[in-house]
């Protein structure tokens, strides 16, 4: 019979706690508090989420069935569902959004040098948005039809181990462009998005700032050809053009020049048109980079069926949405860090895996 640590256990080892007890202390997360720490919160929280768990109720009655071990896992004393919803209510959602910022700068560190299937030695990040429906009687702040409520979530993902970097919640009626705004800009990066993203006044700003970009032109793009780089269309690469913009507004917007790249897929004989402001990178690169968007894609979609599959104990208002969403972040770090820390271990000894 084992009679270790938990699996829970250990893999709470593996976060930083006493940079979170720092965040608490900043915050003032503790003030007044009887019951339920902020670091037992936490806990219970990550729990729930690794547990699927779909209600207070479902929390209290797993937990309570374990009593004899709770003390080994963290807790003090037996959780509560009443204590665990005023801990909901009433604590600071910066608590677990700083925190799960820590735990995305530990992780980008030991994926820095994974290939996403592109030879590139720059950061390449894709950006996209997830929208999640919600009942309007219980989330009235979070408008988006008239009968209906929705939230958004905007991700900018590393495409270097699919690690989310930046995290953003808006009401759905938050157009996707506006995030651009929203970013600090990272010089000599790559920024991958849709067509949702294509403005040229934020485009130039990035731009300027150094970055990179690589979006679709939209059909009714008004712009003329400068250069054609020659192309091997047996790449699926039909042209490779350097354009100047036409529309009057469109220019002054943007007035330096675009790369257009036009591709057919080879599979679903689609043709598709590239813009980007990356002249150094072979035309194949810039394809294949957008091609690696899928991963924001699919982490959409684990997010948003995540969402759907446990809405007993969502909470109700905005700062208690930021705090679970920063908890799944959280959680997902935890189901996939802890490998890649025990690997680190065994090559560099047990003070890398820390």
């Amino acid at each position: 019979m084992y009679t270790g640590k938990t699996l829970f256990a250990q893999l709470m080892d593996f976060l930083p706690w006493t940079t979170f007890a720092r965040i608490v202390e900043r915050y003032d997360g503790d003030r007044d508090v009887k019951s339920l720490r902020c670091a037992e919160h936490f806990r219970v929280m990550a729990f729930a989420q690794l547990t699927y768990r779909e209600s207070l109720r479902d929390i209290e009655a797993c937990l309570s069935a374990q009593a004899s071990k709770l003390y080994h896992m963290g807790f003090r004393e037996p959780i509560r569902r009443s204590t665990l919803s005023d801990a909901n209510e009433a604590r600071d959602w910066r608590i677990y959004a700083d925190f799960a910022q820590v735990l995305i700068r530990q992780a980008r560190k030991l994926y820095a040098v994974e290939s996403f299937g592109v030879e590139l030695t720059e950061t390449a990040y894709a950006l996209d948005s997830t929208t999640i429906d919600l009942c309007l009687s219980v989330f009235p702040w979070a408008s988006f039809r008239a009968t209906t409520a929705a939230v958004k979530i905007h991700t900018l993902l590393d495409l270097r181990g699919a690690i989310p970097s930046f995290i953003h919640i808006s009401d759905g009626k938050l157009h996707d462009v506006n995030v651009l705004d929203l970013l600090i800009p990272e010089p000599g990066a790559i920024y991958v998005m849709d067509r949702g993203y294509l403005d040229f006044e934020r485009l130039h700003v990035l731009h300027q700032a150094g970055a990179f970009f690589v979006t679709r032109a939209k059909s009714n793009l008004d712009a003329r050809r400068l250069y054609s780089a020659p192309t091997d269309r047996t790449t699926g690469i039909i042209c490779d053009q350097t354009i100047a913009l036409n529309g009057y507004y469109s220019q002054q917007h943007y007035p330096d020049h675009l790369r257009r790249i036009r591709f057919r897929d080879a599979d679903s004989s689609k043709m598709l048109v590239f813009l980007s402001n990356q002249f150094a990178l072979p035309a194949t690169a810039v394809c294949a980079l957008y091609k690696a968007r899928w991963q924001v894609e699919l982490f959409g979609w684990q997010r948003q069926t995540h969402s759907n599959k446990s809405p007993k104990w969502s909470a109700r208002a905005r700062s208690n949405l930021s705090r679970k969403s920063s908890s799944r972040v959280t959680k997902w770090f935890m189901s996939r860090t802890p490998i890649t820390c025990l690997v680190a271990s065994r090559r560099t000894g047990p003070r890398a895996a820390r």
